[in-house]
């Protein structure tokens, strides 16, 4: 005889068996979301790996002693023509994706990003809410906070297997958005946990504070709220070096008191333990101890120039960077590498070059002790002109980089505001060196390129000028049409400005949407009648073949997020129109 079947009405429900399969459902499904995106990026991956920039840098950055030889008749090959099948498929994926790059103001983040987070933040609730007696029995919100920490430490990690899943350009500043999400739905379903039980031991007598459980709990409560109150961005902008120490301190003390408050906490840490052990052990091939020199520009802008470094590292990537000089031993910054490497580079002096803007304590700091040493040098050693002082720093990375690569694109739309031109400029050289002096040799399809820059005054042209007038001089001598474009917001001293070939400075802030619309139409308008002709029907072959639109911008979050509507506004039409337009941004911000 079959024993007796309980009503499910008058079962009690046995959150120990019931809950851990709602952490299983709700793995399942980021874990699919993330296959998904995975999936999406895998001719990304592939066409990165045929052409060495998935895996460049991976490594850190190396000394080669040598660089390689220059295509010798670089000038006179022209770009190879356009697969049309292929350029039609990026063309079609480019305008089918150009609406997600939509931002509103003030968010930091564009659509697409803001439709992956509310479907994260649906899956949590839902899992939580989901056929739970909360009230009577909040473990729920508990287990779902526990299985938030394989993602939080996933999107966190620098050096993480889903940057390289991702494709080129999809560094842990791409994928911190994540991060921050899953760390407050962790917060939310903990608060939930935490404050219907409390109100239950209140309801019946019972203490909050004592038992091993419910301190440890109430502690783990504290803790998580310190990490997330302490990574709001005032706080981290304002107090970066604080907000950091606090938040190593604080998830080590989260990670032992969870695991007092319930033995169900133990999965739930391996995972997010071995990525951070991953992440550590890939920084120790990534560090660098190396010889630099720095000069000071003026009293706003600090060079780098790290020597004895050849390669390892791709156009648009940065690098966490510690210099040794006087007691900012620990402190260490991201920087972007605004030059390519030696082998490609159009400059008359190729390295690894980094630039400091005066922003801050650290920044400022290193200028004014480089001033003070150039001052000394120059007074011990009675030598005429501008001497640089030498340091030793140290190099984590290189990390990041563009998502597109620009050689896939006919027309080349770089923007910067301000000292984000340390991103674009490293992909101009980039470009420009990889055309003519190694001769197309990946089958680069760049014909023109508009460079574009955004600066509050006059003076601040000099700090990259001679970098520019390089980068211009060698594209004057080959089939590119690069044409540089400084705008200035603040009268100062235009008696000032420095000549480089084919530029203009104005006098006046962009519209980005205009400055895109005008790319993509292009009539040139100053240059002679002849010249205007003869460039409009090249350009005119230029825009019907269907060749594509690669658009960089990098700056502050007005720039990149009028970037952004830029490119989402145009429409699919004429996105199709001109073979696709590719969009990477890279915000200079916490």
């Amino acid at each position: 005889m079959a024993a007796p079947v309980i009503p499910s009405s008058f079962q009690i429900y046995n959150s120990y068996v019931e809950d851990p399969k709602w952490q299983i459902k709700f793995t399942t499904i980021w874990c699919s979301g993330l296959a998904l995106a995975v999936a999406v990026s895998v001719p990304s991956l592939i066409l990165g790996l045929r052409h060495g920039r998935s895996l460049k840098g991976i490594t850190g950055i190396s000394e080669t002693n040598g660089y390689r030889t220059a295509h010798s008749e670089s000038d006179s090959i022209e770009p190879p023509p356009t697969r049309r099948r292929f350029r039609r498929s990026v063309g079609a994926w480019n305008a089918l994706i150009s609406p997600v790059y939509w931002s509103p103001p003030k968010l930091g983040l564009n659509l697409g990003q803001i439709i992956v987070l509310s479907a994260y933040l649906a899956a949590v609730l839902v899992c939580i809410i989901k056929d739970a007696p909360l009230i009577s029995n909040p473990n729920r919100a508990g287990f779902i906070a526990l299985a938030q920490f394989p993602v939080v430490f996933l999107f966190a990690t620098k050096n993480s297997i889903l940057s390289l899943l991702l494709g080129p350009g999809n560094g842990y500043e791409k994928l911190n958005f994540m991060h921050r999400m899953a760390g407050r739905a962790m917060f939310l379903a903990g608060c939930i946990h935490g404050s219907l039980w409390i109100r239950n031991h209140l309801q019946y007598g019972l203490s909050v504070l004592g038992p091993q459980k419910e301190t440890s709990g109430v502690a783990s409560l504290a803790l998580l709220c310190i990490i997330v109150l302490t990574s709001l961005r005032p706080v981290r902008r304002l107090f970066y070096e604080y907000f950091f120490v606090i938040h190593v301190l604080t998830y080590v003390a989260f990670f032992v008191t969870i695991c007092y408050h319930t033995i169900y906490a133990s999965p739930w840490i391996f995972p997010p333990l071995a990525f951070y052990g991953a992440d550590v052990l890939l920084r120790l091939f990534r560090y660098r101890i190396k010889d630099a020199s720095l000069t000071a520009q003026d009293a706003h802008m600090t060079l780098i120039r790290v020597h004895n470094c050849d390669d390892g590292w791709l156009a648009g990537q940065h690098v966490r960077l510690r210099v040794f000089f006087s007691n900012r031993v620990l402190e260490s910054h991201a920087l972007t590498i605004l030059s390519a490497p030696p082998s490609i580079s159009c400059l008359s002096s190729p390295g690894l070059i980094l630039a400091a803007r005066t922003d801050g304590d650290w920044t400022r700091a290193l200028n004014n002790y480089t001033r003070k040493e150039q001052e000394r040098l120059q007074i011990n050693e009675k030598c005429e002109g501008d001497s640089s002082a030498f340091v030793q720093v140290m190099l984590d990375g290189p990390y990041g980089g563009s998502s597109v690569d620009l050689g896939l694109y006919e027309s080349v739309l770089l923007i910067a505001g301000g000292s984000g031109i340390t991103f674009t400029l490293g992909l101009l050289d980039d470009i420009i060196g990889r055309c003519v002096k190694l001769g197309r040799s990946q089958g680069e399809r760049t014909r023109r390129i508009e460079f574009t820059w955004c600066i509050r005054s006059f003076g601040q042209i000099e700090w990259f000028a001679p970098m520019l007038i390089d980068i211009a001089t060698a594209a004057s001598n080959s089939a590119i049409d690069l044409h540089i474009s400084i705008f200035v917001t603040c009268l100062c001293n235009p008696e000032a400005v420095p000549h480089i070939p084919n530029s203009i400075v104005t006098l006046s802030r962009p519209s980005v949407q205009e400055l895109l619309k005008d790319f993509i139409s292009l009539p040139p308008t100053s240059e002679t009648e002849d010249m205007i002709e003869t460039r409009f029907d090249e350009t005119k072959k230029w825009q019907c073949s269907g060749g594509g639109v690669a658009v960089c911008a990098s700056g502050p979050e007005s720039l990149t997020r009028e970037a952004q509507n830029a490119v989402a506004r145009l429409g699919m039409t004429m996105s199709m129109d001109v073979g696709g337009i590719a969009l990477h941004t890279e915000l200079f911000t916490l």
